[in-house]
C-alpha cells in the first residue's frame, strides 16, 4: 500500500467508519434492569392512567350544578379513599368526603377543597363557589392504553423507568450491549502499579478506553498488551473472536516495529482507510478483520481518547441504534487569540466558559501535545480550527465538541 497515499477527511472518514456497522440484535431485559440501556422497540402503554376521574385534592366530591353559587349546604352520605372508592351514586344535594387520588363517585365532576368549607355533622357547607371540573384529574390525563410514550432508539433515564413501570411494563426489549474487544500494543507498556522499566510507560489507554466504553452502552473485552513481536500479537488477537467490534491502541503508524497493519493483513483484514486528516489521530486504521469492523487508533493517549471520541463513538451509535454518528458540535466563540491552522484539522482541547451574554466561550489551552493527558481530562471542549485556517481573534464563532455533556463520564 502506497504509504503516501491521500489523508481522508474527518467527514469522509465518518462515513466510511459508520458504513461499516449495523445495528446489533436486541434482548429483552427486566424494567428493573433498564437503567442506561438503548431501546430497541417501542414501549406503548398497557393502561390508562388514570383508568377513571380522580381528585387531585383532599376535599368533597360535588356535582357542579349544586356549587355554582355560593354558601350552599350538601349532606355528606359517605367517602372515597384512594384504593376504596364509594359504591353509590350521589344525587342533588348531595356530596362525599374524597381524598387525594380517590376515584370520583357517580354523579359527581368537581371537587371542593376541604379549607372552604364548614362541617356539621353530615351537613357540609361550601363557602366558595367553584367552576365545574375543579381539582378533577380526568381519566387518561397522564396517558392512555396503547399511547407510545418510550421510543426505540433512547437510552433508559431513572425517570423512564418510573414512567415504563406506571405504564404497567415489567419488560422491555433494548439493543445487546455491544462487545468491544481492545488490545494496547508495544513492549514499552506495562499495566498500572506494576514495576516500572527504564524504558517502560503505563498503558493508561486500556483503562481509558474501557470506561469509555461502558459510558457509550458497550461491554469491554480487554485482551491485554501484544509484544511487538508477530506470535505475540497474533495470540492476543485470538481472542477477539465473537466481538463486534476490535479496537487496537498503537502500532499503527510505519515504523518498523509497527504490526498491526502487517499482521492483521497476513490474516485477512480488509483495510479501508488508514490515515485521517486531523490532529492529533492522524494514523487511523479502519477495516474489517474476519467479518470484525477493525480501529485501529493511535497510541499516544490524547491521540486515542479524541479518535475515539469521534470514530468508536459514532460505530456504538449505529451498533446501538441511538443515531447516525454524524460529528456532534456546538456553537461557542474563542475566548483567545488563536495563529493559522496547518494542513490538518486540529480538535484542540480547551475550557468551556459561559458567558455573560449566555453564549459558550472556548479558551484552547497553550499546549496541545498530544502526550499531555492531564490538560484532556482538564479539558471541558475541543475546538474544532478547519485545515488551513486563518489566524483568529477572541469572539470569533467556532465549533467545539462538548466533553461536559451528553457523553459523561468520559
Amino acid at each position: 500500500m502506497n504509504e503516501h497515499a491521500e489523508m481522508l477527511s474527518v467527514e469522509d472518514a465518518l462515513i466510511r467508519v459508520t458504513g461499516g456497522f449495523s445495528p446489533i440484535a436486541s434482548e429483552q431485559v427486566a424494567l428493573s434492569e433498564g437503567l442506561g440501556r438503548v431501546l430497541a422497540k417501542d414501549v406503548a402503554a398497557r393502561l390508562t392512567q388514570p383508568p377513571v376521574a380522580v381528585s387531585a385534592m383532599d376535599g368533597y366530591a360535588v356535582r357542579g350544578a349544586d356549587v355554582a353559587t355560593a354558601p350552599v349546604t350538601l349532606e355528606r352520605i359517605g367517602e372515597s379513599q384512594a384504593g376504596s372508592g364509594f359504591s353509590g351514586t350521589v344525587a342533588a344535594g348531595q356530596c362525599t368526603r374524597i381524598f387525594t387520588g380517590a376515584p370520583l363517585p357517580e354523579g359527581t365532576d368537581t371537587i371542593i377543597i376541604q379549607e372552604v368549607t364548614e362541617v356539621d355533622g353530615d351537613a357540609v357547607t361550601i363557602k366558595e363557589a367553584a367552576p365545574t371540573g375543579d381539582f378533577v384529574r380526568p381519566a387518561g390525563l397522564d396517558f392512555s392504553e396503547g399511547e407510545v410514550l418510550l421510543r426505540a432508539g433512547q437510552t433508559l433515564t431513572a425517570r423512564d423507568i418510573g414512567l415504563a413501570a406506571a405504564m404497567n411494563v415489567p419488560w422491555v426489549r433494548v439493543r445487546r450491549r455491544p462487545l468491544v474487544a481492545f488490545v494496547a500494543t508495544g513492549d514499552e507498556l506495562v499495566m498500572p502499579g506494576d514495576p516500572l522499566g527504564p524504558d517502560q510507560i503505563v498503558s493508561s489507554n486500556s483503562l481509558g478506553l474501557a470506561a469509555m466504553i461502558r459510558v457509550l452502552g458497550g461491554e469491554p473485552l480487554d485482551l491485554g498488551i501484544a509484544r511487538d513481536t508477530e506470535d505475540s500479537l497474533k495470540d492476543v488477537l485470538a481472542g477477539a473472536r465473537g466481538a463486534d467490534c476490535l479496537v487496537t491502541i498503537g502500532g499503527a503508524s510505519v515504523g518498523d516495529y509497527d504490526l498491526v497493519r502487517r499482521v492483521m493483513g497476513e490474516e485477512g483484514l480488509e483495510l479501508t482507510f488508514y490515515k485521517v486528516a486531523m490532529r492529533p489521530g492522524k494514523p487511523l486504521i479502519f477495516g474489517h478483520w474476519n467479518a470484525i469492523p477493525v480501529l485501529g487508533l493511535p497510541g499516544n493517549p490524547v491521540s486515542a481518547g479524541v479518535t475515539a471520541l469521534i470514530f468508536l463513538k459514532a460505530a456504538m451509535a449505529i451498533m446501538l441504534g441511538t443515531g447516525d454518528g454524524s460529528l456532534e458540535t456546538a456553537p461557542a466563540v474563542l475566548g483567545c487569540d488563536m495563529p493559522a491552522g496547518g494542513r490538518r484539522r486540529d480538535f484542540l482541547r480547551a475550557q468551556l466558559d459561559v458567558g455573560v451574554d449566555g453564549r459558550l466561550t472556548a479558551s484552547p489551552f497553550d499546549a496541545q501535545d498530544s502526550a499531555m493527558m492531564a490538560r484532556f481530562a482538564e479539558a471541558r471542549c475541543l475546538v474544532i480550527r478547519p485545515a488551513g485556517a486563518e489566524p483568529m481573534k477572541a469572539g470569533d464563532a467556532v465549533e467545539i465538541i462538548r466533553l461536559d455533556a451528553g457523553l459523561r463520564g468520559f
